[in-house]
């Protein structure tokens, strides 16, 4: 990032945008709820935002971006739009929605204190399971899936593969977990151990109900791995505590040389 965009972002840092990931799913709920056009307005502004954002995270947001890779997206947009019913093109429109919430996420961290931005993502998952709980998700969420652009255009506004059916913020509280820890690739591929171990046990569930939070595996990786990285620094701590203190065992005063650093050579 140049810096003269890494001073701009720093400017806007806030606690405030940890919000964003429990509102985008409140928010947009009770406005199809309630507002019926809300539905047909979103799956036009997912058909126009979706594949700018995944041009950007093609061309500079992602790991491995390049300018030329940016292109992509245009084929991804035509196989999703020429060939809607497939595989490919279910393939398609999903990966374009995938890289689409990677720009978003980066963004988001970008200017949201990690911390905070961990405790969006668990707030996201929590307001997801009151709202399918209380089965105030289930009829606006059929109502967006339903939705369609015209002339045939591809659905960007959620994601389907054949009878499964996942939302866009599905997508999105991953990218936020993924864009948490880019700065640090091995903890980043942690997390999505992590995530993949949950979601694959978590999905047995669907053997006795229809509908799940899909943002509960997501939290609960923010978490553990949360607790497990704290658990290390505090053994860290720790250890290099008992070190210093068998450094010092054994002396019954401090010495006046070990106080002076020797004489640069």
């Amino acid at each position: 990032m140049k810096p003269a965009w890494a001073a701009r972002i720093r400017r806007l840092r806030g606690r405030a945008w940890a919000l964003i990931p429990v509102a985008s799913i409140v928010g947009v709920i009770f406005m199809i709820r309630y507002a019926s056009g809300t539905a047909q307005w979103l799956t036009y502004l997912a058909l126009v935002a979706v594949p700018v954002l995944a041009f950007i995270a093609l061309g500079w947001a992602a790991h491995g971006a390049r300018a030329g890779f940016s292109v992509l997206a245009l084929g991804l947009f035509v196989v999703a739009w020429r060939t809607p019913g497939s595989l490919a093109g279910q393939s398609a429109a999903a990966l374009l929605s995938g890289l689409s919430c990677v720009t978003l996420g980066v963004l988001l961290a970008a200017v949201t204190p990690s911390a905070w931005l961990k405790a969006g993502i668990v707030a996201m998952a929590c307001a997801d399971v009151w709202l399918v709980a209380s089965d105030l998700l289930q009829a606006p969420n059929d109502t967006l899936v339903a939705a369609a652009p015209g002339a045939g255009l591809p659905q960007l506004q959620s994601e389907q593969f054949g009878t499964v059916t996942m939302g866009y913020g599905d997508l999105f509280v991953a990218a936020l977990l993924g864009a948490v820890w880019a700065h640090r690739p091995r903890i980043q591929l942690g997390a999505a151990l992590l995530t993949l171990v949950f979601a694959a046990i978590f999905d047995l569930l669907f053997l006795v109900v229809d509908e799940l939070p899909a943002t509960v595996p997501v939290a609960t990786a923010t978490i553990v791995l949360q607790v497990v990285l704290a658990n290390g620094r505090f053994a860290g701590i720790r250890s290099a505590g008992r070190g210093a203190g068998r450094a010092s065992g054994g002396r019954g005063r401090s010495r006046q040389e070990d106080a002076i650093p020797p004489p640069a050579r």
